[in-house]
């Protein structure tokens, strides 16, 4: 709870309890559908060894860009990889940025060059 209210406060534009990130593993993509369209925010991902995975890109639609919403997808990517005890390679500059902006000590541990 505590963090969903910690959300709201990083990201007064997006309206955080409405923000549900969706992980298709078969696809290999974090997805989150923006205001029930067709429109999608995703971050795609691929394993590039048994326990590696690729965090290759991160897209949000022009016209919700801004609005925290790439914040989630990372969040949930890099949870996956902690949660997974898997190692990830940071390809997509936005996940880079997310990590640097958020140090946390279990991102760190995960992360290969």
């Amino acid at each position: 709870m505590a963090q969903a209210q910690a959300s709201q406060a990083e990201a007064p534009d997006a309206d955080s309890s409405q923000i549900h990130v969706e992980h298709d593993k078969k696809g290999r993509q974090f997805v989150i559908r923006l205001n029930g369209s067709h429109d999608r925010a995703v971050l795609l991902y691929e394993y590039v060894g048994k326990k590696t995975v690729d965090l290759q890109h991160t897209e949000v639609p022009d016209a919700y860009r801004g609005r925290g919403i790439a914040k989630h997808l990372a969040k949930a990517a890099m949870d996956f990889v902690v949660e997974e005890d898997l190692k990830a390679h940071l390809t997509c500059w936005y996940i880079q940025k997310y990590v640097k902006e958020n140090p946390h000590p279990l991102y760190d541990e995960h992360i290969t060059q």
